[in-house]
């Protein structure tokens, strides 16, 4: 497990976090860029979306391997929020929006993502 403050330097540990694991599970080197980017943004939601940047909160992330794939879950202290309420960031009247973008993006590099406890925690999968 990684506990991080919820601190917008704390996205810094990610990639170190992330070559770990990938060394560690000899993943391969092509999935590195889309587990770190998913990573990235599932933290960077949950420090500014979900603990609103309070620092006296924590983000955890967990990580499971098995035969198939490898999932992380990300999860907040925050209140929760709706996955199925977050606007699509890539219809037309929205190209120029703000928000929206990094739960778009976990969910086109992943192979599978779920929502949990009330939006709190994201499980982000992929196959290996």
């Amino acid at each position: 497990m990684l506990k991080l403050k919820s601190n917008p330097n704390s996205i810094n540990l990610i990639e170190g976090y992330v070559q770990r694991i990938v060394t560690e599970y000899k993943i391969s080197a092509s999935k590195y860029p889309d587990i770190l980017i998913s990573l990235t943004e599932a933290v960077n939601n949950a420090i500014i979306h979900g603990n609103k940047n309070d620092d006296s909160k924590f983000v955890d992330v967990y990580v499971d391997k098995t035969r198939s794939g490898i999932s992380f879950q990300i999860s907040d202290q925050g209140r929760g929020f709706n996955p199925n309420e977050v606007p699509d960031p890539t219809a037309p009247d929205r190209l120029d929006c703000c928000g929206g973008r990094g739960v778009h993006i976990i969910k086109e590099l992943s192979d599978n993502v779920e929502y949990l406890n009330n939006g709190r925690t994201v499980e982000i999968y992929f196959d290996l």
